[in-house]
C-alpha cells in the first residue's frame, strides 16, 4: 500500500472511485517499464532510422500512422496516427479500440504538449497555447466514446474519468522513449478537466498542467451556476434576458413554427426530444450561453418585446444556435452528456421567471439528452468532490486560467501557491479565457511558471511574452482547444 493510501481521505477516493489506488497509481494492470528497458526502449526507437521521425513512430508497438499532413508552420510535420487500447484498462486482454491523436513535430529534444479537447479531434494541423507559446512538440489526443475513438461493441459503462486517464497514460509510457523533452499536459473547458483528471491519477506522468476554464461541478443540477449567473450584469441586463426567455416561451404558438421551419432547412431533426422540448431547453440554456461566449455589449441588442417573432428566433439562433438540441449535436455529444449524468455534473438553469409558460420544468438535465437508456447508471457524488480535493492539497505544477464572467467559473478547482500551482482569472473574460490576455503581472508569473515546468532556461521568460503578445494582438493564431455544442463537434 503506497503512503497516499494511507491518508483516510485518500482511500476513500479509492474506494469511491474504484480505483486499484489514489493519487499516483494506475487503473490498468500492465506493468509500466522500469528505467532500464525504458532505456532500451528509447534506443530501439530512435535508432530505427537515426533522425527520421517518421520511422521511430512507425516503430512504436501499437501505433499507427495514418498520414503526414502538410502544415503551414515551417519545418514542422504533422501527423495523423491511431493507438492501440484497451477499452477496459483492468482488463486489457478484452475489447481493444483504435484511439485517434495527432503530433506537431518540431524536435525530439523540445517539449511535449499533450493536448486534449476532452471531445473529439480534427486532424487538420493547429496548435494551442502552450505549445505555440513553448514552441514545442504536441500530441493531441482524441477522447475515448468519440468519433473514431469508440470501442465496438460500445460499453457505455467503460466511460469513466478513471479509463480516460489511463488512455493518457499508456500514450505517454509509449512515447516517452521518442522524446528527451520536459511534458506538459494542457486543455480547454472538458479538456481541462480531462487533463485535471488525468494529472490527479498519474501526478508524476507530466511535468506541468495548463487547464482552461476547467469547471467542477457538484450534481447533474448544480444550483451553485444559478447564483453565479444572477450577479453577472447589470440588473437590467439581467432582467432583459429572463424577459426574452419568458417571452419566447409565451409566443410558443408563433415562435415554435418558425424555430421547426428553420431548422428544417439546415436538415436538423429533432426526434428524440420533440420540437417543442428542444425549443424549451434551448431557451433554458439562453441565460448561460449568453455570458459564455458573449459579453456585457449583447445587453444592447435584445428585440424588442412584443416585436416580430422571427427577431425572436434570429436572437436564440445567434447566443445558442438553433442545432443546440437536434439529433445530429446530442448524438455527438452523448459521450459528453453521459460523463455529466454519472461522474462529472452539470449546471441547473433558473427556470423561477417562467412558471405558468414552462411545459418540461426540471426535466433540462444531462440525462434527459443521451439518445439511450440511462437507467442502469447512476451519479457518483464522490468523483468531483475528491477530486477537487487532491487538486487542493496536492496539486503541483498546475496552472488554471478562468474568465471573470464565464459561467463555468462558478466551479473553478482551487490550487496552492506552496505547490508551485496558480489560478487566474481574465478581467471580464468569457469561455475563451487563455494566458496571452491576462493582466501583465500575472500572465508575467504564468509564463515565468510553465517556461520552468517545460525546462526552459530562465532568460527565455521575454521571449515567451513576446509570442504571448502576438496571439493577444492577433499576429499568430492559436487555439485553447475549447469545444463545446455552441461551436459544433470538430471538424477533419
Amino acid at each position: 500500500m503506497t503512503r497516499f493510501l494511507r491518508r483516510p481521505a485518500l482511500l476513500a477516493c479509492a474506494l469511491a472511485l474504484g480505483l486499484q489506488a489514489c493519487g499516483g497509481s494506475e487503473v490498468s494492470t500492465e506493468p509500466v517499464p522500469p528505467p532500464a528497458l525504458e532505456s532500451q526502449a528509447r534506443t530501439l526507437v530512435q535508432d530505427a532510422v537515426p533522425g527520421d521521425i517518421l520511422a521511430a513512430l512507425q516503430a512504436l508497438p501499437g501505433l499507427t500512422v495514418v498520414r503526414e499532413n502538410t502544415t503551414p508552420l515551417p519545418g514542422v510535420r504533422h501527423f495523423v496516427l491511431t493507438y492501440d487500447q484497451p477499452a477496459d484498462h483492468r482488463h486489457p486482454e478484452g475489447t481493444r479500440f483504435q484511439q485517434r491523436m495527432t503530433l506537431l513535430f518540431r524536435g525530439t529534444e523540445l517539449p511535449v504538449v499533450l493536448a486534449s479537447t476532452g471531445y473529439g479531434i480534427s486532424t487538420q494541423p493547429y496548435q494551442v497555447e502552450p505549445t505555440y507559446l513553448l514552441q514545442g512538440n504536441q500530441l493531441l489526443v482524441e477522447h475515448r466514446f468519440f468519433n473514431a475513438s469508440t470501442p465496438q461493441p460500445t460499453d457505455w459503462k467503460l466511460l469513466t474519468l478513471e479509463q480516460a486517464a489511463a488512455d493518457h497514460h499508456r500514450i505517454i509510457q509509449a512515447f516517452k522513449p521518442l522524446f528527451s523533452g520536459r511534458w506538459i499536459s494542457t486543455g480547454g473547458s472538458k479538456g481541462g478537466m480531462t487533463s485535471i483528471y488525468h494529472r490527479a491519477l498519474y501526478p508524476r506522468d507530466v511535468d506541468g498542467t495548463v487547464a482552461y476554464v476547467a469547471p467542477n461541478s457538484y450534481g447533474t443540477q448544480d444550483p451553485r451556476y444559478v447564483r453565479f449567473l444572477g450577479k453577472l450584469g447589470t440588473p437590467e441586463c439581467r432582467e432583459k434576458i429572463r424577459v426574452f426567455q419568458r417571452e419566447v416561451l409565451a409566443r410558443r404558438a408563433e415562435v415554435e413554427p418558425l424555430f421547426q421551419a428553420r431548422t428544417q432547412e439546415s436538415g436538423l431533426t429533432f426526434d428524440l426530444l420533440g420540437v417543442d422540448k428542444a425549443l424549451e431547453f434551448t431557451v433554458l440554456e439562453f441565460a448561460f450561453a449568453f455570458w459564455q461566449y458573449g459579453d456585457a455589449s449583447l445587453c444592447e441588442e435584445f428585440p424588442a418585446p412584443g416585436g416580430d417573432a422571427g427577431e425572436l428566433v434570429d436572437f436564440l439562433d445567434g447566443v445558442v444556435g438553433l442545432s443546440y438540441m437536434s439529433d445530429s449535436d446530442l448524438d455527438y455529444y452523448a459521450a459528453y452528456d453521459f460523463q455529466a449524468a454519472t461522474q462529472l455534473g452539470s449546471y441547473a438553469s433558473d427556470e423561477r421567471h417562467l412558471h405558468g409558460v414552462q411545459r418540461y420544468p426540471g426535466q433540462y438535465d444531462p440525462r434527459a439528452l443521451v439518445p439511450f437508456d440511462m437507467q442502469p447508471y447512476r451519479f457518483n457524488p464522490f468523483a468531483m468532490p475528491l477530486i477537487e480535493g487532491w487538486v487542493k492539497a496536492f496539486g503541483q505544477n498546475i496552472l488554471l486560467v478562468y474568465g471573470e464572467n464565464d459561467p463555468w467559473s462558478t466551479g473553478a478547482f482551487d490550487v496552492r501557491a506552496s505547490n508551485d500551482s496558480y489560478r487566474f482569472y481574465v478581467p471580464g473574460g468569457n469561455h475563451g479565457s487563455r494566458i496571452s490576455i491576462l493582466p501583465a503581472a500575472e500572465r508575467a508569473v504564468a509564463l515565468e511558471r510553465l517556461g520552468a515546468w517545460a525546462g526552459l532556461p530562465s532568460a527565455s521568460t521575454g521571449t515567451l511574452g513576446l509570442r504571448a503578445g502576438a496571439v493577444e494582438s492577433g499576429e499568430a493564431f492559436v487555439s485553447t482547444g475549447v469545444v463545446d455544442r455552441r461551436r459544433g463537434p470538430p471538424r477533419d
